[in-house]
Order: C-alpha cells, then sequence, then structure tokens
C-alpha cells in the first residue's frame, strides 16, 4: 500500500508539472483557487492546523476573521504551487518582474563585499519566484537543501525542477550539506534557507509571537563559521502579479558568548525578522504544521 500511495503521489505532483504550464495563467490562476477553497470547505487536518498557528499570530482575531485567513491562506499556497509549476517557463524578462523588494541594497552590498551571504526566508508567499529572480534578474547563482521526500523519484523531481532554475540543490540528509555550504560562503557565494521550523534536536529553541519554538541552528552557525552576513527576507502577495518582499538588515554575530548562546542570539533575531513579516501578512504564512512546542507536546500525550 505505501509503494503504491508512493507511486500514486508521484504521479499527481508529474500531471501538475506537465499540464499546469500548459494551461493559460488566467486560467492557472482560477484552477488554483478553486482546488484552495475545495480543500479549505473540507477542513481538514491541514485546514485546521493552518488556523491554529493563524490563531497565534493574530490572537485577537475572532472565529469569522479566522476563517477569513484561513482560505485566503489556502489560495496563497495554492498560488505559490500553480506559479512554481510553471516558473520553467517563464522568460528571462517575466522572472526579471516577478519580484519586488524593499531596501534591496541589504542584499547587493552583502553580495558585494565577497563574505558570502546567507539568505534565510520562513515559508511565506514564493520562496521559489525569489529564487528565479535572484539567478535571473540579479545574475547571481546560489545554493540551497531541500529535505528529502518519499518517494525518492518525487525527490528528484522537486532537485531537477529547482536545478532548472539555477539552483544548486544539497540534500537535507546525509550530513555533508552543511560542509558544502560553508565552502560556497567562504567563496563569497549566496546560500538560501526556508528556516522557520525545525523538529530535529540541533533545533534552537525561540519566542515566537509569545511562545517558545524551534528554529533551525544552521543559519546563525554557517554565518559565525565562514564570516558570511546572515540576511533575513519576508515575502508576500498583493493583488499585483508581482511578488513583494523586505530584505531586513543583517544579522550580527555578538562580540561576545559563547558559540551556543551566539547562535541561539541570532536565531532569535531571525525569528523576530520572520515575525514581523508574518505578522503584516499572515495569509501568506504556508504553515500546515505544528511548528510551537507545546502543540507538539499535544500530539505526543
Amino acid at each position: 500500500m505505501s509503494g503504491a500511495r508512493d507511486r500514486l503521489t508521484d504521479a499527481l505532483y508529474g500531471l501538475g508539472w506537465a499540464a499546469v504550464k500548459k494551461l493559460p495563467e488566467p486560467v492557472a490562476a482560477a484552477l488554483g483557487r478553486t482546488i484552495a477553497d475545495i480543500a479549505w470547505k473540507r477542513r481538514g487536518k491541514g485546514v485546521l492546523r493552518l488556523e491554529a498557528n493563524l490563531a497565534r499570530v493574530v490572537p485577537d482575531a475572532g472565529a469569522e476573521r479566522l476563517a477569513d485567513l484561513s482560505k485566503a491562506g489556502m489560495r496563497s499556497y495554492m498560488r505559490y504551487w500553480m506559479e512554481s509549476f510553471r516558473l520553467p517557463t517563464w522568460s528571462q524578462e517575466r522572472a526579471a518582474q516577478s519580484f519586488s523588494a524593499k531596501d534591496l541594497h541589504h542584499l547587493t552590498d552583502a553580495l558585494a563585499s565577497g563574505k558570502g551571504v546567507v539568505v534565510a526566508l520562513p515559508h511565506l508567499a514564493n520562496w521559489d519566484v525569489a529564487g528565479v529572480w535572484v539567478t535571473r534578474a540579479l545574475g547571481v547563482p546560489f545554493t540551497t537543501v531541500a529535505e528529502r521526500l518519499k518517494p525518492e523519484t518525487l525527490y528528484d523531481r522537486f532537485v531537477a525542477y529547482r536545478e532548472s532554475l539555477g539552483m544548486e540543490v544539497l540534500p537535507h540528509s546525509g550530513g555533508s550539506a552543511f560542509g558544502t555550504l560553508a565552502r560556497r560562503l567562504r567563496d563569497g557565494g549566496l546560500v538560501c534557507l526556508v528556516a522557520d521550523r525545525d523538529l530535529s534536536a540541533s533545533g534552537v529553541e525561540v519566542k515566537f509571537f509569545g511562545d517558545t519554538a524551534r528554529m533551525p541552528a544552521g543559519p546563525a552557525l554557517l554565518a559565525q563559521q565562514t564570516g558570511a552576513l546572515l540576511v533575513p527576507v519576508t515575502l508576500w502577495y498583493d493583488e499585483s502579479p508581482v511578488m513583494k518582499g523586505r530584505i531586513h538588515p543583517p544579522v550580527e554575530v555578538p562580540e561576545t558568548g559563547t558559540r551556543a548562546e551566539k547562535t541561539s542570539s541570532m536565531t532569535q533575531a531571525l525569528a523576530d525578522a520572520f515575525a514581523t513579516g508574518i505578522a503584516d501578512h499572515p495569509e501568506d504564512w504556508h504553515m500546515l504544521q505544528r511548528l510551537w512546542l507545546d502543540d507538539l507536546e499535544e500530539r505526543r500525550t
């Protein structure tokens, strides 16, 4: 049964990549909204978890406001998928016009420093669109990490897809990713990591919307070990077809403290930057999994 389910999952994603990218863009967008609305009306585990997470982000929201946010959130999530299926067909011009960033100088100055740059993002809007914009508009290649998915053929699809967009993709598991990322940074390269959820034992506890969550230590450790600049980025959609973003000021490495203390301080600074972007655009935060430690404890009991 597991093998059959894996094959079905892979086939559905393959169908998405093959079919959606051939649709006219307005048709693909409308299809995404329809799928999102159907999923939202079914009130499955993902939708309920999204609403529970949004309740922490917008604590004063009543049931009607949370329902509206989760519906908009599912539409945003499906927009991510519809865009991602179509990204390989985008022209150089379309890619260059797909993203508009506030305070872009924080990124361009960091890249010009030659020290290497770690960009850290939460699950907001479409980080793949931002990545395509970096490779095609700025002409800067970068390295990222992808979680190994099951089935393996689906993981291979994602790697091939992102590599076709100009990204170097490393597997999250296996133990060699950190060393490769560090070498890229020492060479003055760019590393981009989605960094708002970490359930591993090496995750760093942070205060996030008033409660404790765990986020990956990797971005802060890479910056400390290589001297690279650590730059938070938050993204959002508005009514226009152009995705928006904010490049936050680089997170500084504390001058004093142990390595663990520095890592904790820097990861908290990332969490604070992420929280600012998520609070401003909660409907674009695609967090359909448990994140806060209290929620994880509830699942275990």
